[in-house]
């Protein structure tokens, strides 16, 4: 029997991201009957995930308290960060001593020293190509880590070719050792009927059909203020019919973000929702007239997955990885073209016969990714690493 040990660290709610990812992964490795699934969770090693009280902590996100801003302080203190994580990654290693005859799969970038076959995953390069998009902070801890987890990874994961080639190129990994797994949206995300999210909606102040969505997190990575500037400059009678509703949690650098989000729902063409419950999200995208994601980068671009799923037309930029997501579903610009984001929004709100294609070329996309797949790839990673034990 094959022994495995996940890091589920990255596991909290609400779940996005890489968060998703391992509880996807998790969810369908426990499963396995040929496998021996360890979890390792904050320097303990369980057989399920930890019980986690899903309310409170996204209500901790939403309202955070003292302890939280304590929290966000000391992430901030370099020293404290590198401290903090010295402690605990020698505690993990002695931990895993016992257990070198596993596979270890770190899917949030980090490996400890470990004897054992290991492999990790890697969403995206943004920390060494676009580090202004990071604190600095973030930057100088994750470059030396992320350098680290390449000397010790027999194998790495990665979501997109893109990602995989950004690691050959910039990092020198050996291209032979990246294996591309892509990610999937969770099967919530479906087309649905006006019938079906009228509830939902009208709790949020919405109708089905009569709105566009922007979800990611506040920052400036995310190219907002992009997405602003290309909905103030469309008709003002069509800013009226299909506000423009953005959700995501406050991020980095996001102040200035959320005084332009408050002027444009003053002036009444954008609804800004902040965070919405996980079983109110699929219903959001579901009764979207459009789904807009002008990212400046994305290791993979969940979301665009997510809006064809639900049958929902997409309009986001060429960059990076999106391309791959989105096949010839959805409209594309470069991230920096206001005029040409504006064009084809108006374009994707109002052509019906694009519509329509663009529906059934989405959801036709979307088919093709599956978290089963995900797991059934990364499980072949593991058989490969363990084989050659």
């Amino acid at each position: 029997m094959m022994k495995v040990i996940i890091s589920v660290d990255s596991v909290k709610f609400p779940l996005t991201g890489i968060g998703r990812y391992t509880y996807e992964l998790v969810t369908r490795l426990q499963s396995q009957a040929d496998t021996d699934l360890l979890l390792l969770a904050n320097g303990s090693l369980l057989r399920e995930l930890p019980l986690i009280n899903k309310k409170a902590q996204a209500a901790k996100e939403v309202t955070p308290g003292i302890k939280h801003w304590l929290y966000g302080k000391l992430r901030a203190n370099y020293l404290a960060v590198y401290v903090f994580h010295a402690l605990r990654t020698f505690k993990v290693q002695r931990l895993l001593q016992p257990h070198e005859d596993a596979v270890f799969h770190g899917p949030n970038y980090y490996l400890p020293e470990f004897n054992g076959p290991c492999v990790a995953s890697f969403h995206d390069l943004s920390i060494f190509t676009l580090p202004h998009y990071h604190p600095p902070e973030r930057v100088r801890f994750m470059r030396r880590e992320l350098m680290l987890t390449l000397k010790r990874a027999s194998m790495l994961i990665t979501g997109s070719e893109y990602t995989k080639n950004e690691i050959v190129t910039l990092l020198g990994y050996p291209a032979d050792s990246i294996r591309v797994i892509p990610l999937a949206c969770s099967a919530d995300f479906h087309p649905r009927q006006a019938v079906q999210t009228e509830q939902c909606l009208k709790r949020l102040g919405l109708q089905h059909g009569a709105y566009t969505l922007f979800t990611g997190t506040i920052e400036p990575r995310k190219n907002i203020d992009a997405l602003l500037d290309a909905y103030s400059a469309l008709p003002s009678a069509m800013r009226s019919q299909f506000p423009l509703v953005i959700v995501g949690f406050r991020g980095w650098q996001s102040e200035k973000l959320h005084e332009r989000i408050e002027a444009a729902e003053r002036a009444g063409w954008v609804r800004y929702l902040g965070y919405v419950a996980d079983e109110d999200l699929p219903l959001l995208f579901a009764g979207a007239r459009l789904f807009v994601f002008p990212s400046h980068y994305e290791g993979f671009g969940l979301p665009v997955l997510e809006a064809m799923a639900s049958g929902v037309p997409v309009v986001c930029s060429n960059s990076s990885s999106l391309p791959e997501v989105v096949g010839d579903a959805a409209l594309m610009c470069n991230h920096d073209d206001i005029e040409g984001l504006q064009l084809l929004v108006v374009k994707a709100l109002a052509d019906e016969g694009w519509r329509v294609d663009a529906i059934m070329k989405g959801l036709r996309q979307a088919a093709g990714f599956s978290w089963d797949k995900c797991a059934a790839e990364t499980m072949a990673v593991y058989r490969e690493l363990a084989d050659r034990n």
